[in-house]
């Protein structure tokens, strides 16, 4: 058959490519097809291997048992009990799978098991010979001394090939480099640690030599671990990088606080060296596909606080099975969400957004990674009320996640109009046929710029707040709840894309304040929350928040951002644009009429509020400027939303609602 080279020629090594088996000598490349060809009769090998150790050391029982000399009067003795001890130690191979063992990834396991199989072997021969008709029989010193022996030497084996097997891997990928290895020192000797070092010793392809460790705990000092020293503390980082020639840091702390990360960014700088850190804890120590896959530091890593971990055990009995839908799924959040209720296996999943590319990307990811899970599409708009019920209508979803929203603050300053249409009334509309469509649960996505807000953006999110109040009222047969958080770092339009995109275009980064804060929250903390509060039936009629700790200095974010790509001087590098139209120098996230409660969750607490307040507060924000000159012809049919049918709420709100404006006017 004509051979065009696009394969892998029978006995070539696969890991090897064109390059390395061109650099062999004829010897080598014999020698090499030659074990290849071995490799196909492994487990024969295996077996094979442990009779001829069983021999060697049966016999080696005896001369050592008789002062270094073989007994002749017991040839006989040892003849007629071989073909029992061999069998006995094939028998318990097969038994403990000693044969289908992989010998290039022999560990403590491995070991054990071959002690125990070689320990029950021994006891059945041990059984077998007392029974057998023997002129002389064999001295238990023997067998004891085979035993010890026969596992000492099957366990060397393998581990002495385990050895030549990572040491000829490593010199096949070195060769030919004059420095092909980053010199890395870890920082964390513990469980982390120690899986780092051994996934960068096992695949030198990754090119990292590991020196040692560095580790604060004093009972790690001079010891090793996997026969790599732990040099010393984090305050000797400086003399062991100078030292030791270290070229990177690797931190294997994933639990590690911000405070640690950002002081460690700060050494590295000073040192000139890389640093890498572990993903989150739950990847690495519970056995997750991306274990020990070291990354950059992100600036997420570098909040002023813990991230935040929410524990979901009910939403796979609360997802699976059930029609879902969520609007605005093209988005950052939308489409996290929608990665995120894929995993629990829903019996339909709705994606529903008008960016048609953007949807086209997420749904062709999500069919890829969950075939099982029935995706749809929905190309449309908010404000198409028909379209709307149409979805409603065929799909009867009972999960409605709210994510589509405009959220640029200076934007919707300049388009007031199109801010409320999207966020109040398309927000109604897709509440309103949740309800009517008997949807179980609905929960809306708003922000912290919704409290007491000084912007478009704000007032459209608070009203939208508000509406989704009136909802529950109006529909009490759906729980309906707003979640409330701060800006999400990664989302498309926030700081960090921004910020990347200015660096990579060599301009100064721009912040519109030295003093401008901001509550920050990563996207999977924003799912987490969105998902918690769908699952808390505190939460009900209710909005939900998350405990984010303190605001985040928008400086000090630019300030490590431009830390993590090497600019020791980052204050050069930073310029002040002012704030912008509707912002805030800094963002709260409850009103000042709001309190919040605790709920079942430590970390999420929901807002509470007079009920006869809110429905003041929403008349008055669809009354006046910006929203009540934008709604006009609308206002009629979303008189409803602060009006409870068969109520006589409506009169006693508008003449509230005059009162408190003329008496603002008389104070004026």
């Amino acid at each position: 058959m004509h051979n065009d080279g696009a394969g892998t020629k029978p006995g070539a090594d696969p890991r090897a490519s064109p390059g390395d088996r061109s650099r062999l000598n004829p010897l080598q490349r014999i020698a090499r097809q030659s074990v290849n060809r071995l490799r196909r009769h492994r487990r024969a090998i295996a077996l094979v291997s442990t009779i001829v150790v069983t021999i060697a050391t049966y016999a080696s029982g005896y001369v050592i048992r008789f002062d270094m000399q073989w007994p002749a009067a017991y040839t006989s003795t040892f003849l007629a009990t071989l073909f029992w001890l061999v069998a006995a130690r094939i028998f318990t191979s097969v038994l403990f799978k000693l044969n289908v063992h992989r010998w290039r990834y022999s560990g403590i396991r491995d070991i054990v098991d071959i002690v125990a199989a070689t320990a029950l072997s021994t006891l059945l021969f041990y059984l077998i010979v007392q029974r057998l008709p023997l002129q002389l029989i064999v001295p238990r010193s023997v067998i004891l001394l085979e035993f010890i022996l026969a596992s000492y030497a099957l366990g060397a084996l393998r581990m002495g090939y385990r050895f030549v097997g990572e040491w000829s891997q490593r010199r096949l990928v070195t060769r030919g480099q004059v420095r092909s290895c980053q010199r890395a020192l870890i920082v964390g000797a513990g469980e982390a640690g120690s899986l780092v070092s051994q996934h960068l010793v096992h695949h030198p392809e990754l090119g990292y030599e590991v020196i040692g460790f560095v580790d604060d705990d004093p009972g790690m000092a001079k010891t090793r671990m996997w026969g790599i020293p732990v040099l010393g503390s984090l305050t000797d980082l400086p003399r062991l990088v100078k030292s030791h020639v270290i070229d990177e840091l690797v931190v294997a702390m994933p639990s590690a606080p911000p405070e640690a990360i950002r002081r460690l960014v700060y050494i590295c700088k000073d040192l000139d060296i890389g640093l890498k850190i572990l993903p989150a804890e739950r990847d690495v120590l519970r056995g997750s596909k991306s274990l020990v896959r070291i990354r950059d530091v992100q600036i997420e890593d570098l909040l002023a606080r813990d991230p935040i971990e929410l524990e979901l055990p009910h939403l796979s009995a609360d997802i699976k099975g059930k029609v879902v839908l969520i609007t605005g799924a093209a988005g950052s959040i939308g489409s996290e969400l929608a990665r995120q209720v894929a995993l629990h296996k829903p019996k339909r999943l709705i994606l529903f957004d008008q960016a048609e590319t953007d949807l086209f990307y997420v749904d062709m990811e999500l069919r890829e990674k969950h075939p099982d899970v029935r995706i749809i599409p929905a190309v449309g708009d908010i404000l198409n009320k028909s379209r709307v019920a149409d979805i409603f209508e065929k799909w009867k979803p009972s999960r409605v996640f709210h994510a589509a929203a405009y959220k640029h603050v200076p934007m919707m300053e300049m388009n007031p109009s199109e801010a409320v249409r999207n966020n109040v009334i398309g927000t109604w509309n897709v509440a309103t046929a949740a309800g009517r469509g008997r949807a179980q649960k609905f929960v809306l996505i708003s922000t912290d710029k919704a409290v007491n807000p000084t912007n478009v953006m704000g007032m459209t999110k608070r009203a939208a707040e508000l509406a989704i109040l009136s909802c529950a009222d109006l529909y009490p047969k759906t729980a309906f709840t707003a979640v409330r958080f701060g800006n999400v770092l990664g989302s498309q339009g926030s700081v960090i894309p921004i910020f990347k995109r200015q660096v990579a275009e060599g301009r100064d980064l721009t912040v519109t304040h030295p003093e401008v804060t901001r509550y920050f929250m990563t996207i999977p903390e924003a799912v987490q929350l969105v998902l918690q509060a769908s699952l808390l039936p505190e939460a009900r009629s209710h909005i939900a928040m998350l405990d984010m700790g303190q605001p985040v200095s928008v400086l000090e974010m630019a300030r490590n951002f431009l830390r993590l790509r090497g600019e020791t001087s980052p204050d050069e590098h930073i310029e002040f644009i002012g704030l912008r139209p509707g912002e805030k120098l800094h963002e709260v996230l409850t009103g000042e009429n709001e309190e919040t409660r605790q709920t079942a969750h430590p970390k999420v607490r929901v807002v509470v509020r007079a009920q006869e307040n809110w429905r003041l507060e929403l008349y008055a924000r669809l009354h006046t400027a910006p929203l009540g000159a934008v709604i006009g012809r609308e206002f009629e049919r979303l008189e409803q939303m602060w009006t409870i049918p068969g109520e006589p709420a409506t009169a006693a709100v508008k003449q509230k609602f005059s009162s408190e404006v003329e008496h603002t006017e008389r104070t004026a």
